[in-house]
């Protein structure tokens, strides 16, 4: 099993459920830390190559977030921590490369991309998606459809490596790469290649995927009062 650090969260209310939040060594996600916050979690921060086990970490928390390593592929200690949550019945959405950790810890795998990629460093580039009408993505975020949405992966899913075990609910017009997925068999799981933290590169209405994370996971809070 891998190991996480989780920090001791400060929460504001009772009413706001902790979100653990995947951090790497090198790079803090303020941008998913503040989208928690703004829909009213409390955020902690899970340091994937630390040395708390990942069962306790999850213990603290109602909900993860597994975030984008901007990498190439699925990260192993993302895997991990997916497989953990799924395990523990809590809601889990996972963003950009965190979407592909999704699909390979259910039992798919990830192919290489051209055309997907940051425009310069950090930059995104921007391409159409198709959102599935009648999914939980297209419940949540308002309406299915076209959508223009960022983009930074240098890899991704297609139906060729599409777990079995999820249902793709949005694709990639220009090639038919999948660009989210859920989970039929759990009551909460979203995985989207898009980065929906990034605030001024998405429609507004997709900070909704966080709201509802965090109203999921209220329940979850209230289960184990």
């Amino acid at each position: 099993m891998g190991h996480v650090t989780a920090s001791n969260p400060m929460r504001p209310s009772p009413d706001r459920p902790i979100i653990g939040v995947t951090v790497r060594t090198e790079e803090y996600p303020a941008e998913l830390i503040d989208a928690v916050e703004r829909s009213g979690g409390t955020p902690l921060p899970l340091n994937l190559t630390s040395d708390l086990s990942t069962s306790d970490a999850l213990e603290r928390v109602e909900g993860v977030v597994v975030g984008s390593s901007h990498g190439v592929g699925a990260h192993p200690d993302a895997v991990e921590l997916i497989v953990a949550t799924q395990d523990a019945g809590l809601p889990l959405l996972c963003i950009g490369s965190g979407m592909q950790a999704l699909n390979t810890a259910s039992g798919g795998s990830t192919v290489s991309l051209v055309g997907h990629g940051p425009d310069g460093e950090r930059g995104s580039s921007y391409h159409r998606v198709y959102i599935a009408p009648g999914s939980r993505l297209a419940t949540i975020v308002g309406s299915g459809g076209f959508v223009r949405v960022n983009s930074q992966h240098r890899a991704g899913v297609r139906e060729a490596q599409k777990s079995p075990e999820l249902m793709a609910s949005a694709y990639s017009l220009e090639d038919g790469v999948i660009e989210a997925l859920e989970s039929p068999k759990h009551p909460w799981i979203i995985g989207v290649q898009f980065l929906p933290e990034r605030r001024l590169e998405l429609p507004p209405h997709f900070g909704r995927l966080f709201e509802a994370l965090v109203a999921q996971s209220k329940r979850v809070s209230g289960r184990k009062k």
